[in-house]
């Protein structure tokens, strides 16, 4: 699936927290949008899956409009792994996970048993299937994110949105997580702030700061010690390891 952003525009009040951005995801492309804190990053993510909606601009999946599809219809096609996960209640850990199927029922349907096998395939993936019947509110806050990465698998998306979702995670699950991300079938778009992480899953890489795109391109066009220094203010040595690029602060 791919995803087409056409001069989104947001604002809060008088200010403008994204101006203008136009970016193209290509089908299973694993694009980044990194950049320094207050940037826009999550903003823009946000007008990407309907939790905001953009003040100028238009979002096109597979070349429709993204108001043109229903909550129901989008929710098809798309998954989010959000930062916060607060629920109004105390749902199973597999229930929570099974909300992934919520899009392709009909009102008050039950869940099948593939549904259920589904949900805990998934759960088992992300290493949280011995939590299934745990409440969600006890787990930390990695914890939460890894079942809500499974939920979103649940959704069986063509697309997964990921808003600074390793941020309470530890290395090995960061790793594991985006591990997981990368073998999916799909189109990603994740917001990150380690750029060696970025340098590591990132098929391109867009840059946000001030509220625009600063520049769109792979890891080696993007990621260079000049970059670092202009958009980080901050010192840096750029590394190929096998391959891949490594980013050493100085």
């Amino acid at each position: 699936m791919k995803i087409q952003a056409q001069s989104i525009s947001f604002s809060t009040g008088e200010k403008r927290i994204v101006d203008s951005i136009s970016l193209d995801l290509k089908n299973n492309e694993f694009v980044g949008i990194i950049g320094p804190n207050g940037s826009g990053k999550s903003t823009f993510l946000k007008c990407l899956y309907r939790v905001l909606k953009p003040q100028s601009g238009t979002v096109l999946i597979d070349n429709l409009p993204l108001e043109k599809l229903s909550y129901k219809e989008s929710a098809r096609k798309t998954a989010v792994v959000a930062q916060q996960n607060d629920s109004a209640f105390d749902f199973k850990v597999l229930d929570m996970v099974l909300m992934g199927r919520a899009p392709f029922k009909a009102l008050m349907e039950s869940y099948t048993d593939t549904d259920i096998a589904l949900a805990t395939h998934n759960l088992e993936i992300v290493g949280m299937k011995t939590f299934a019947n745990e409440n969600f509110s006890v787990l930390s806050g990695g914890e939460q994110q890894r079942v809500i990465l499974a939920r979103a698998l649940t959704q069986t998306p063509q697309c997964l949105l990921l808003d600074e979702q390793t941020n309470h995670l530890d290395i090995k699950y960061q790793l594991q997580l985006l591990d997981i991300v990368k073998g999916q079938s799909c189109t990603v778009c994740a917001v990150l702030h380690d750029l060696n992480l970025a340098c590591k899953y990132c098929d391109k890489i867009a840059v946000i700061k001030d509220g625009k795109l600063f520049t769109y391109g792979t890891p080696k066009e993007v990621i260079t010690e000049k970059f670092i220094k202009e958009v980080y203010e901050v010192d840096s040595k750029i590394v190929d390891f096998n391959g891949r690029l490594v980013v050493i602060y100085n």
